[in-house]
């Protein structure tokens, strides 16, 4: 046998092999995320989870340019009409943590048949929660923005934004719901491409809509919660097709489509800690925009352009921690806690790089940023001011995001709703009333005592991570 017969072929160069793995990614593969490399792993699943939560910020970000076209007050309504969607949105968060952790552990058992009918309960549940807030927006749209404090126009002008936005937030939950459902699954790729979809038909529709096109009148500020209500109906429905068609790991039949009481009963014991995270951060939030609502409707402007900016440079860290929830459940479910550990480690340290130096960028930016949605020079100067306050604790912000995503992913969901109970109920909204109110700061109280809470919040639910209790949970 002569040398060159014996030469073995030169492997793939690396970039090849990047580029092979990134499409992996975005098409979806059948891999099993409990046997393949961590690296590989936390890749594919991350890819398609900060992809999907970078278009649905990048609409938030496109809405509010167009909306804030039409004035402060405008952008104010928006701004209170999330204080109620922020409800909704724990609500449904919260059953799609429970959601993605039930069937993350049936896929990590290789029980496909209990992750579809779990499926199909949580979609069920999703319509029946939805149907309380459709009935209020509905019908006392007006009532619901003069108690968050909304001046003249927002009462007059805007109520029929909120009548969209509530009235029709059965699409909201279930665009949630089902992408929890892929994203437990490891479909993270289904998830990423129906929201790239729906937020992508929300973003042409926006200015059409709103400042009208041709022979389509202008709706104004109706016209966005329009837009979003066809994007996000259009996203459900593709979901649903998909599911029934199956994708790569789950698919529900015909003959699961039946009320199950246990499985049931199982998604609201673990959505109970999901649920109760986010309402006690949310309505910590609602409580927040009164405080700010208080100042000025240029306060609340500020704080809901500042809100959006900070969600589009922040999705790529919750993807990352969404793939942390989907590796923690699917190797407990496999019987491997010692790798679910050592995945969210690896995790945090990638976002911790990553939140850094959008902190750099907010505190060099900050107002730069502002004047990309708006010309008012005080909506500029109070949202930038919360944006570089803000800057300061996001060292510590990215490790949060993937720990509690951890406790989440594992079922544990009672423990960060007892951490954000104290962190968010006790200690934001009195420090920042104390601030703002009676000291007299006013918005920068507000943003001084969200930066000490969350701060304080990341921190202890590091260290309570440490402990290990989380790998013991059964769901």
């Amino acid at each position: 046998m002569t040398k060159k017969q014996i030469i073995t072929p030169r492997p793939a160069s690396a970039r090849n092999s990047i580029w092979k793995e990134l499409k992996d990614a975005i098409r979806g593969t059948e891999a099993d995320y409990t046997k393949i490399g961590i690296k590989r792993a936390i890749f594919l699943l991350a890819v398609p989870m900060i992809l999907e939560l970078v278009m649905e910020s990048t609409f938030a970000v496109v809405d509010i340019y167009f909306v804030g076209k039409l004035g402060p007050s405008a952008v104010a309504t928006v701004g209170l009409t999330e204080t109620y969607l922020f409800l909704l949105y724990s609500v449904a968060m919260g059953m799609a943590l429970a959601v993605t952790a039930i069937v993350a552990r049936r896929i990590g058992e290789h029980n496909r048949e209990e992750a579809g009918k779990t499926a199909v309960q949580a979609i069920m549940l999703g319509v029946l929660i939805s149907l309380p807030f459709a009935i209020a927006g509905i019908f006392f749209s007006k009532e619901l923005l003069a108690l968050m404090g909304g001046d003249e126009w927002t009462i007059e002008h805007g109520y029929r934004y909120t009548q969209w936005m509530l009235g029709s937030n059965a699409v909201i939950v279930l665009l949630f719901v089902i992408n929890a459902i892929y994203r437990g699954a490891g479909d993270a790729a289904i998830a990423m491409r129906v929201l790239w979809i729906a937020n992508g038909l929300n973003i042409i529709l926006d200015p059409i809509l709103i400042f009208g096109y041709g022979p389509i009148p202008a709706y104004g500020i109706e016209g966005a919660a329009i837009a979003t209500a066809i994007g996000r109906g259009t996203g459900v429905m593709i979901q649903l097709w998909i599911l029934f068609r199956g994708g790569k790991h789950i698919h529900i039949s015909r003959d699961q489509i039946r009320w199950a009481g246990d499985v049931i009963k199982k998604i609201l014991k673990t959505s109970g800690g999901g649920i109760g995270q986010n309402i006690v951060a949310m309505t910590s939030w609602i409580f927040l925009m009164r405080i700010l609502a208080d100042v000025s409707s240029e306060a609340v402007a500020g704080a809901t352009i500042a809100l959006r900016i900070m969600l589009f440079t922040m999705m790529p860290a919750w993807g990352l921690g969404n793939a942390a929830a989907t590796l923690v459940g699917q190797n407990l479910g496999a019987q491997r806690p010692e790798r679910a550990e050592s995945s969210v480690w690896r995790i945090g340290m990638y976002n911790m790089i990553f939140m850094v130096s959008v902190s750099l960028i907010y505190f060099t930016f900050n107002e730069s940023l502002m004047r990309l949605f708006t010309d008012d020079e005080q909506v500029i100067r109070i949202g930038g001011e919360w944006l570089r306050i803000l800057s300061y604790s996001y060292f510590v912000y990215g490790w949060w995001m993937v720990s509690v995503q951890a406790f989440n992913g594992a079922g544990d969901t009672m423990t960060p709703t007892k951490i954000n109970l104290v962190f968010f109920w006790l200690i934001q909204i009195p420090l920042s009333y104390y601030l703002a109110i009676t000291l007299g700061w006013e918005h920068s109280g507000v943003f001084w005592g969200v930066f000490v809470s969350e701060t304080s919040v990341g921190l202890f639910t590091l260290w309570l991570f440490t402990l290990g209790k989380w790998k013991t949970k059964t769901v």
